[in-house]
Order: C-alpha cells, then sequence, then structure tokens
C-alpha cells in the first residue's frame, strides 16, 4: 500500500503518531534534544487521557519555543521553516478530520526537509513539481513510480525517509496501540540519519 494511502486509510491515532513521528525526525532543526517530544508520545499511548495530548502539544511548543529564541529562530534557513511549521500547525483536538491533513502535511514536509538537507532542491525545475515535491517523488510517494518501485528517482536519504514514514503507519496498522514503541523506535533511528545531515551541511557551509 502506498504512503498516500496508508494516510488516508489511518485511524486518529495513527495519523497523530504520524504527524509526530515526521516532527520527532526533523527535530534536531529545531534546537531540541532527543527528550523533547516524549511527553506527546506518552499521550498517545493505551490509557492516556482525551485531553493529554493538547496538554502536552502547548508544553512541548513552549520548550521549543524557547530553544527557537535562543537559536535565533534559523535565520530564514527553509528546512528549520518546514519543521516549525509541523510544530505550530498540529491540531489541538485528537480527531481524524482534523489529524489527517496535518500528517500528510507533515508527511510533505519532512520529505522537502530531507531534500534540502542532501542538497536535492537546489538542482530541481520547479515547474515540474506536483504538491511541491518533484514529480519522481510526488509519484514513489503515492505508489506510482514509472518503474513500479516506491524510491525510483528518488535520493537514497530521501527514500529512506519514505520509508520510514510508511513503516511507521504500517506498524501503527497492523498492532494498534502497541505498535506505538516501534513508531518511536523508527522516528529515533530517524532522527539520527537526519541529525548526522545536518552536520554534514553545516560542514559544506563553513
Amino acid at each position: 500500500m502506498s504512503l498516500v494511502e496508508l494516510i488516508a486509510q489511518a485511524d486518529e491515532r495513527g495519523l497523530a503518531v504520524s504527524g509526530l513521528a515526521c516532527l520527532d525526525r526533523c527535530v534536531p532543526l529545531l534546537g531540541g534534544d532527543d527528550e523533547v517530544l516524549r511527553p506527546l508520545w506518552a499521550s498517545l499511548a493505551e490509557g492516556a487521557g482525551p485531553d493529554d495530548w493538547a496538554g502536552r502539544l502547548e508544553e512541548v511548543r513552549g520548550k521549543l519555543g524557547a530553544a527557537a529564541a535562543a537559536d535565533g529562530d534559523g535565520d530564514g534557513d527553509e528546512a528549520v521553516a518546514l519543521a516549525r511549521r509541523m510544530l505550530t500547525t498540529a491540531p489541538a483536538r485528537r480527531s481524524a478530520a482534523e489529524l489527517r491533513p496535518w500528517a500528510d502535511a507533515c508527511s510533505v514536509a519532512a520529505l522537502r526537509i530531507h531534500r534540502l538537507l542532501d542538497g536535492a532542491a537546489a538542482r530541481d525545475d520547479d515547474a515540474d513539481q506536483v504538491g511541491g515535491l518533484p514529480r519522481a517523488l510526488h509519484a514513489a510517494r503515492a505508489g506510482e513510480s514509472p518503474a513500479g518501485g516506491r524510491t525510483e528517482g528518488v535520493s537514497p536519504l530521501v527514500a529512506a525517509e519514505l520509508r520510514r514514514q510508511v513503516a511507521v503507519l504500517e506498524r501503527l496498522s497492523a498492532h494498534g496501540p502497541t505498535g506505538l514503541r516501534g513508531a518511536l523506535e523508527v522516528a529515533t533511528e530517524g532522527r539520527r540519519v537526519l541529525r548526522a545531515a545536518v552536520s554534514r551541511r553545516s560542514r559544506r557551509k563553513d
């Protein structure tokens, strides 16, 4: 099943986890530490109260807002702006109707961030884009790759992010609430990858 189809069919917990996992992988861009989003993950666990998400979302926004102020808010960095938008647009209400467009937007934003970090975006022809993504990546996300593979024509860094997004939703779909730990492990692995990519980009700029 394609990533687009998985998002379209996910329930409210799956959508919240999908968006949160994208944000978690990109949190190094926001100056947060590895534990800053743990309150939000805890609010999605089985047995958490219905209002836990909203309260912990505000808590996380406060912490990452302070981190952004200390770091100068990214100084016009597009990747930082995309990551920050994931956080600021997160819905306070945990409903599928509100979470689905957010999860979809987070998916696209995370893919764009990974492309920016590997330098691919600078080589793009803006006229050959669909939904903010290059045509090949848009097709891979929708399972419409001409060659029949999800990652045909997509850089390895971005292809790995696409696979992680699919893996998170597949785990939640297959295991329900018990898939939360596996989704967190996928997000943690992806965060390490992104942190290394940020470091490489900093060295290229120096």
